[in-house]
């Protein structure tokens, strides 16, 4: 017990930059283009009792989060291969899942870089799509990039989270009202909050770093 006790911190100290870089991307990776689109549109259209839908895709995805993370950590493989070895064949499955999620969900990114980059620079929305799309894969074919990468994913994630904080202040949303309605709604739309929580939790987001 000792032995695996130790094994499991060198395993965890070797790769403390990686796995904290995973840490942030999943945590991250639902602030898109996606998902700042959906909660806008459906906070516009049912308001306050939105955050129900909110607190309910916060919930399923620290549990849903919490049980693959577990797995991974302790059995030490892939996602993909601890499903294979659950139920042969599956786990192909579901890295084929994972590659077309990654494909639409990334179109999604790109676009939204564009954009972005358009409204910072004034670039063409393709153009800065496209100089979006050759650095990151650049990023991803070069071992001196994704190594550097892994400590700018953690910094950016707490840009992001740091901006996300200050916008949901700086608006100065109806708090009170809304911490109410997180538990006691006043309506519920079933197909707005399974689209959010099928944008935050879904089967991409959840596996990608697994």
């Amino acid at each position: 017990m000792a032995a695996q006790d130790i094994e499991n911190k060198s395993f965890v100290q070797k790769r403390r930059s990686s796995l904290l870089a995973a840490v942030f991307l999943m945590a991250t990776s639902a602030i898109g283009p996606g998902f700042i689109t959906q909660t806008a549109t459906f906070t516009a259209t049912m308001g306050a009792a939105f955050a129900f839908g909110i607190l309910a895709s916060i919930i399923i995805d620290f549990v849903v989060q919490q049980n693959i993370w577990r797995v991974v950590t302790v059995t030490r493989m892939r996602a993909s291969d601890v499903a294979n070895e659950a139920l042969p064949g599956s786990g192909y499955l579901l890295a084929v899942l994972v590659i077309f999620g990654g494909l639409v969900f990334n179109v999604g990114n790109i676009a939204g870089a564009g954009l972005g980059l358009n409204a910072m620079f004034g670039i063409s929305p393709k153009w800065g799509g496209l100089f979006s799309a050759l650095l990151a894969i650049y990023i991803f074919s070069s071992r001196r990039a994704s190594t550097a990468i892994d400590r700018l994913i953690i910094i950016l994630g707490l840009v992001m989270i740091g901006l996300t904080l200050y916008v949901a202040f700086a608006s100065s949303p109806p708090v009170g009202e809304a911490l109410r309605q997180s538990v006691f709604p006043d309506s519920m739309n079933f197909a707005m909050i399974t689209t959010i929580v099928g944008g935050t939790v879904g089967g991409y987001i959840s596996y990608a770093g697994a």
